[in-house]
């Protein structure tokens, strides 16, 4: 299955996460924890989210490569809403 990921330096990788996973639990299945996070969007998409001290480690899955770019800006964006006060870089691979 395609997939990319991130990591992402941030002191505030669980808060990111539990937001994330909370914001999309109204629309998808999700399960999270203040450490491990994952939101299934369904068609053999999902990501799994890992926090860690300084990192917020990002994967994403897609049933379809070409669907990885949009799905990438997607999760980018709403965590960026999140963390307004912080720049992050995300480097997808």
């Amino acid at each position: 299955m395609p997939t990319s990921k991130a990591s992402v330096a941030t002191g505030n990788a669980s808060r990111y996460l539990q937001q994330l996973c909370r914001h999309w639990s109204h629309r998808f299945e999700v399960s999270f924890d203040p450490q491990q996070g994952r939101i299934g969007f369904g068609e053999g998409e999902a990501i799994e989210l890992t926090a860690r001290p300084d990192t917020l480690d990002i994967a994403i899955e897609a049933g379809d490569p070409a669907r990885l770019p949009e799905l990438n800006k997607v999760v980018e964006a709403h965590i960026v809403r999140y963390a307004f006060r912080e720049t992050l870089e995300f480097n997808w691979s």
